[in-house]
């Protein structure tokens, strides 16, 4: 025992020496101090930045130094318009020789003012809105003299004019008069662009193997269009996202150009045909599941595609296959024709799924993504052991979507909106009359970058003339880690005589959630969830409330959340829920 003892009080006194030579280094780290007379911290800051660390000096060494801090600070204060400061210096001793202190004391005067701006665009940008509009305010006249944003201005201007096709263009004046015994600045840029550049032909080299048909369907704009480098950049991405390629190489320089004409040439290089990929995961709702991909991402040289999927877990199980057909454009209109398989047994509620179908999918001028379908869907189901039955339905149905986001996986603010009808008549190759509605809209903002706020709004109904006959597949259940947390997985809804939730006519759930990052990848999250899946608008919801933890991994947000239900007439109670994927 007396051998632990001493054991631990060697190494405690180790660590203390450590953590106070650890001390004295960062006593020793920073040997210069700069003290403002005057609140003006973007100053010292900027005194600081110009000075940088300096440390290990002795006292003489500063002293020698000393001329060099006042005239780094000298330049840091004229950066931001103090071009008069008073800048006096002492030397303190410290406990040892490299521990000595520089400090500058810096009364910054008065400011020099800008007291004329003259920013003027000659040539054919003179009359491009776009160029024109919005270039920076500042430095603006009766501001105080900012070098960091006239630089901006001036980059402002010569960037706009590599961005827009002003290859030609330059500054006749630029400059930048400064009197320091008037404090007074006078700014004039005078930028002449000369003629805008245009893009002409695109020609794909060699080597490709795709018909040329298709990869001119990729190319956006027509020969003698105004160049603008977002077109280049708009097709660069439209190649690589396509999913045919490995390589995409454009060169448009504007050194090739003819009569201010840009011939744009692409070299592709193709990607393998076949990939697979495999994953696992988990939720709450469904408990661990495996999911495998196969895709052949181009089959012949019109570039048709075909893959298949599946996902298995324990409630669920599904096999499905598609074959796509590019069409004009091909970064977003396309026919998809699908044949799946599912099985399911959830709560109760048992069903055999099988679909066949045909999706034309087209992005309108508006923006939004329409999707217009014809499926069949074979469907055998048994609602515990008290309701039985097959189902063949044929349901035409269109679907509109649009999402807007500023990063695809972690964005912190957007929205998502989408609608989706289907229906089925006994008149065609049906057993039962329905028209099923489903719409979501989703938001996201972020304040302060820290402060996120998310909302949720979920409404469908179905129409029918035998709701008995409507499959599991298209009623409404609600409860689970996407719907009302702190409720089980699609045990909301209304119940028949043995308690056996059988699925409602209408569905109305909203979610309203308040994030706060607390670290990098991490935050904390509230949310209230209130809804249900009933028969009559007029029935009570259920609400769940909780809290949680956000972790921001390369897939997207991983979610762990601990609910209460708090209807216990509903089955709430405390619940933890585990999920993840984009948050719209």
């Amino acid at each position: 025992m007396p051998s632990i003892h001493k054991a631990v009080t060697t190494g405690f006194i180790r660590f203390l020496a450590a953590l106070l030579w650890a001390l004295s280094l960062t006593a020793q780290a920073q040997q210069v101090e700069i003290r403002m007379e005057g609140d003006y911290p973007a100053l010292k800051d900027n005194a600081e930045a110009f000075i940088g660390e300096v440390e290990g000096r002795s006292e003489g060494n500063l002293r020698r130094f000393a001329p060099t801090a006042v005239d780094q600070a000298e330049k840091a204060l004229r950066a931001l318009g103090y071009y008069s400061p008073l800048i006096s210096w002492t030397v303190e001793e410290g406990d040892s020789e490299d521990t000595a202190t520089l400090t500058l004391t810096i009364n910054p005067g008065e400011p020099v003012r800008v007291t004329s701006r003259v920013v003027e665009i000659r040539g054919a940008a003179a009359t491009d809105e776009a160029f024109t509009a919005n270039l920076p305010a500042h430095p603006a006249e009766g501001d105080i003299l900012n070098h960091g944003e006239y630089a901006n201005l001036r980059g402002t201007i010569e960037n706009r004019a590599r961005r827009r096709g002003y290859f030609d263009g330059r500054f006749e004046t630029r400059t930048l008069r400064v009197d320091p015994d008037s404090r007074s600045a006078e700014i004039t840029l005078v930028y002449e662009s000369g003629e805008r550049y245009r893009l002409g032909d695109v020609r794909f080299e060699e080597g490709h193997w795709f018909e040329l048909d298709l990869l001119r369907d990729f190319v956006t704009f027509e020969p003698g269009t105004p160049f603008h480098s977002d077109e280049i950049a708009k097709l660069n991405r439209d190649l690589q996202s396509s999913g045919y390629f490995r390589g995409v190489d454009i060169d448009a320089s504007p050194s090739r150009a003819e009569n201010g004409v840009i011939p744009v040439t692409v070299a592709l290089e193709r990607r393998e045909a076949r990939s697979v990929a495999a994953g696992v995961g988990f939720s709450t709702d469904v408990g661990p599941r495996f999911r495998g991909t196969w895709r052949e991402h181009w089959i012949n040289p019109m570039g048709h595609k075909r893959g298949a999927e599946t996902e298995l877990s324990v409630p669920r199980q599904n096999l499905s296959t598609w074959y796509e057909l590019p069409l004009d454009p091909p970064m977003t209109d396309l026919i998809r024709l699908t044949a799946g398989y599912q099985r399911e047994d959830i709560e109760n509620v048992e069903s055999e799924l099988l679909t066949l179908g045909q999706q034309w999918q087209h992005q309108l001028d508006s923006g939004w993504l329409q999707v217009l379908s014809l499926r069949w869907e074979g469907e055998r189901f048994n609602i515990g052991n008290d309701e039985t039955g097959t189902s063949s339905l044929f349901l035409p149905g269109a679907g509109y979507s649009r999402i807007h986001a500023d990063s695809p996986l972690d964005p912190s603010r957007g929205y998502r909106l989408q609608l989706d009808m289907t229906g089925s008549h006994r008149a065609l190759l049906s057993d039962v009359d329905i028209l099923h509605v489903n719409a979501l809209a989703k938001g996201l903002f972020t304040l302060a970058d820290r402060h996120r706020f998310l909302g949720r709004v979920q409404a469908g109904a179905v129409a029918t003339n035998r709701f008995e006959d409507v499959p599991p597949s298209l009623r409404f259940f609600a409860g689970g880690d996407q719907s009302v947390r702190g409720y089980g997985y699609e045990t909301l809804s209304p119940e028949n005589e043995n308690g056996v939730p059988v699925g409602g006519r209408f569905l109305m759930v909203a979610s309203a959630e308040y994030q706060y990052q607390f670290a990098d990848k991490w935050r904390a999250a509230l949310f209230v969830d209130h809804g249900n899946a009933v028969n009559n608008v007029n029935d009570p919801l259920a609400t769940g409330a909780g809290v949680g933890i956000r972790w921001i991994s390369p897939v997207g947000p991983l979610r762990l959340d601990v609910a209460k239900g708090l209807d216990p007439e509903f089955g709430g109670g405390w619940r933890i829920h585990f999920s993840m994927g984009p948050e719209l």
